[in-house]
């Protein structure tokens, strides 16, 4: 009886294939390494690192600004826009701030409402269309959103913190 031993050469194209696959999930994971994060809390003290620090989301919802905040104007602009229930964000302070500054960057309109130690702040236009607020923050933990001018109008942005004037 003869007897023909076959050997495949899937066995070489698996092992082409495989290797292929786990350089893409290593260049993937070295790219996410840059990336910021989405949706992300937060937590920092004086002298943090990387400075800027920064942070990615979606704006946008259905509930007006004045409805989150609890009232419709504040010192540091007008609660306008259209935000989700639930903020994008927490940021925890491990310190107070003499100084910090808190800006969204966004391709359209966007506000931003913040709720911490001592109330609620808000801003439409800190920069252009791009709302932000700067100062002295306490120590604590903060709700952070970031809402679009029109209702249910969802759009990308990154929240950039930095304790640099």
């Amino acid at each position: 009886m003869l007897v023909t031993v076959f050997k495949p050469k899937i066995n070489i194209f698996c092992l082409i294939l495989s290797s292929i696959c786990l350089l893409t999930i290593i260049e993937t994971a070295k790219a996410d390494q840059s990336t910021p994060p989405i949706f992300g809390d937060i937590t920092i003290g004086n002298k943090f690192s990387p400075d800027p620090l920064t942070v990615r989301g979606m704006s946008g919802g259905s509930i007006p600004g004045e409805r989150i905040a609890g009232r419709a104007d504040t010192p540091t602009g007008p609660c306008t826009g259209y935000f989700d229930e639930k903020p994008g964000h927490t940021l925890n302070l491990t310190s107070k701030f003499d100084y910090l500054k808190l800006q969204v960057q966004s391709p359209q309109d966007t506000a931003l409402i913040v709720r911490g130690p001592g109330g609620s702040w808000c801003n439409d236009d800190f920069e252009g269309k791009n709302p932000g607020i700067v100062g002295e923050w306490l120590q604590g933990t903060y709700q952070i959103w970031v809402g679009s001018y029109k209702k249910d109008n969802y759009l990308p942005y990154t929240i950039t913190i930095t304790e640099k004037k």
